[in-house]
């Protein structure tokens, strides 16, 4: 997709020749490019006209196509239900996880199992232990182990098997080969699932950031279409979560004709069809606030503790302690500069943001 306005690409070639990561933080990237999305749902030329006549026209029977700020927050949908939406509703997939969190924890209780030999390293008066994963750049290897995993505990604890056919394994298979008659009965595993998502991400070199948000417009698509994922749609989802997040993430993104060279069998036609369709189940909202990525990598960090997926821990050492102690100053910095414009504004008491600090005295 890249720079174009166009939601899908012509099966001739493929234009990617480096790609860059998006400079924005967390919503940018998604904010950069709703008006981009809007702009192709609605067309060009004649189409874009006769879709701006039909609003003008309230008899008309043409479609009404409301901007994105208008579909960030769907009226028939509760906030408290939309995780992938609103930063104070409970992550869909570490709700699932939890119960099999307790089980196993019961389980291990009734039985007297212990846990065994304590292999998490724990920081000292003298030593601190800290992994190179954060929210801003988050380890690619964990995150994708802990992506995989929430997408486990979807099609394991799932209510039913509601699914739409554009999904369906079977209708439209990702490779040559026979799927088997059953293929709805057995549920993937972790490993496997995790085999196919790295593959992806390793053949079209995308980011940590990436899996997460692929993982909000899963959620963010299950609320919406109110479908399950399950062992006949999952793979498709997936891929198509994935599509839609690198177009979305990065300036120049992997092109749906880059996807058909990793995945032999699948043809561009399919992968267009899939992305408006998924474009459309999510009523163009493809906007991740900052607050919201932070939720999803916070509570996918819950989920990694919740079932030992550990996090490399390394001591502190001077040098990332100089780096973190910088990052941490440039952070302070831009904060104070808000601080400072928001006290030359009027404010009311009870909306009053801006704090003055008297200076502190030693003695």
């Amino acid at each position: 997709m890249g720079n174009t306005v166009t939601c899908c690409v012509s099966p001739d070639a493929s234009p990617k020749l480096s790609r860059t990561r998006g400079s924005g933080g967390a919503a940018a990237g998604p904010d950069r490019w709703a008006d981009t999305y809007q702009a192709a749902a609605a067309g060009g030329g004649s189409g874009s006209a006769e879709a701006e006549s039909a609003d003008s026209d309230p008899g008309s029977s043409g479609p009404h196509l409301q901007h994105i700020s208008d579909r960030e927050f769907p009226d028939d949908l509760a906030l408290e239900s939309n995780p992938s939406d609103h930063p104070r509703a409970s992550t869909i997939f570490l709700s699932k996880s939890q119960t099999d969190v307790r089980e196993k924890r019961k389980s291990n209780h009734i039985n007297h199992i212990s846990p065994g030999q304590l292999t998490k390293k724990y920081s000292s008066c003298s030593t601190i232990f800290i992994d190179d994963s954060t929210v801003s750049q988050p380890n690619l290897r964990s995150t994708i182990k802990c992506v995989t995993l929430a997408i486990f505990y979807h099609i394991k604890n799932r209510d039913s098997d509601r699914s739409l056919d554009i999904f369906d394994e079977k209708s439209h298979p990702l490779t040559r080969e026979e799927v088997p008659d059953d293929y709805y009965k057995h549920d993937p595993d972790h490993k496997h699932i995790y085999r196919f998502v790295r593959t992806l991400f390793s053949a079209a070199q995308l980011t940590a950031e990436c899996a997460i948000v692929t993982l909000v417009y899963l959620e963010r698509l299950l609320t919406y279409a109110e479908i399950d994922i399950c062992p006949s749609n999952w793979k498709r989802i997936v891929l198509g979560a994935i599509l839609l997040a690198s177009k979305v993430w990065d300036d120049q993104a992997v092109w749906n004709v880059d996807y058909c060279q990793i995945l032999k069998d699948i043809t561009v036609e399919d992968m267009n069809e899939m992305e408006r369709h998924f474009l459309e189940l999510l009523q163009f909202n493809i906007n991740v606030p900052a607050s919201v990525y932070a939720k999803y990598y916070f509570d996918l960090r819950s989920l990694a503790d919740d079932n030992n997926l550990s996090f490399l821990l390394e001591p502190l050492s001077k040098e990332r302690a100089q780096k973190l102690e910088a990052i941490s100053r440039l952070c302070e910095d831009k904060y104070k500069d808000l601080s400072k414009a928001a006290m030359r504004r009027s404010f009311s008491a009870d909306n009053l943001v801006g704090i003055r600090r008297s200076n502190a005295i030693l003695s």
